[in-house]
């Protein structure tokens, strides 16, 4: 059984302001003043550094690359990726500048767009309890590339979802057999692949890369602790190697608070 939520992106290419709470409120981290932030590398082939308020906060950041999540104190912090190397005083490849409220648990993403430009969104994870036996799947579509259909056994659950647009369903937990076509084909552009959806969780897969450029791969976020029943605990979230081919990547893990308010980078990474 599928039921099935449309959610909309939580960003847009630009220097504005971005709100990530709303539907996060049931992600609240321990404390009341921070937030719970990952970071994920969508751009192939190119390294970047990423500065938060003109610090460096991950440099070498390699594409694949989708760092755990972390606590972030809340407040507003300006975002710049430029080319690694490259000088921090110069023009950022991207930027934008993000509000981050109390409680968000999300998910901030550089990628290509339909077009195949950089751009820089956010999304917001929800976090929701699910229902017993049940588990949640979304997909976000930050890939160069056109609309497409997410199958599961050869069935579209998700149709016509475009670039940087996300869908969502809960889904019976279990093993599904998913794959990734042209909207309105049966075009495979990815997969198949076997997702293993465990009960409780809820389970982010990211379709990044190029079509152009023949490099289109997948990545997976995984969240816990969704139980509806009382022994459910949230703990927070992890990658997920074996649920889809993932494009090979470096895998980091990336105190972020220490980074921004001690203004140094604390990082240190694992393999995806």
């Amino acid at each position: 059984m599928i039921s099935r939520t449309p959610v909309a992106a939580a960003a847009s290419l630009g220097l504005c302001a971005l709100a990530l709470g709303g539907a996060a409120t049931a992600a609240a981290a321990e404390n009341d003043d921070q937030a719970m932030v990952s970071v994920f590398h969508a751009v192939p082939g190119l390294d970047v550094d990423v500065y938060a308020n003109g610090d460096e906060l991950i440099p070498d950041f390699k594409p694949g690359t989708l760092t755990d999540p972390q606590p972030l104190p809340a407040g507003s912090y300006d975002l710049k990726v430029f080319k690694a190397g490259a000088d921090p005083k110069g023009k950022p490849a991207i930027q934008k500048t993000v509000e981050v409220p109390a409680g968000a648990n999300a998910t901030v993403v550089a990628h290509l767009n339909a077009d195949g430009a950089p751009q820089l969104d956010a999304f917001v994870n929800d976090t929701s309890d699910v229902a017993a036996g049940k588990a949640r799947l979304t997909v976000r579509h930050v890939a160069a590339a056109p609309a497409v259909d997410v199958r599961a056994g050869g069935t579209p659950i998700f149709k016509d979802l475009v670039n940087p647009k996300e869908d969502t369903a809960t889904v019976d937990a279990g093993t599904v057999s998913a794959d990734v076509v042209l909207a309105g084909t049966d075009d495979v552009a990815i997969g198949p692949a076997d997702l293993n959806l465990k009960e409780g969780t809820a389970n982010v897969v990211y379709a990044w890369g190029s079509a152009k450029d023949k490099n289109l791969a997948l990545k997976v976020q995984t969240l816990t602790g969704m139980h509806s029943a009382p022994s459910g605990v949230n703990a927070g979230a992890t990658n997920d190697p074996d649920a889809w081919p993932a494009y090979a990547a470096g895998f980091g893990l990336l105190g972020l608070a220490g980074a921004l308010t001690a203004r140094r980078v604390v990082s240190r990474g694992s393999r995806a």
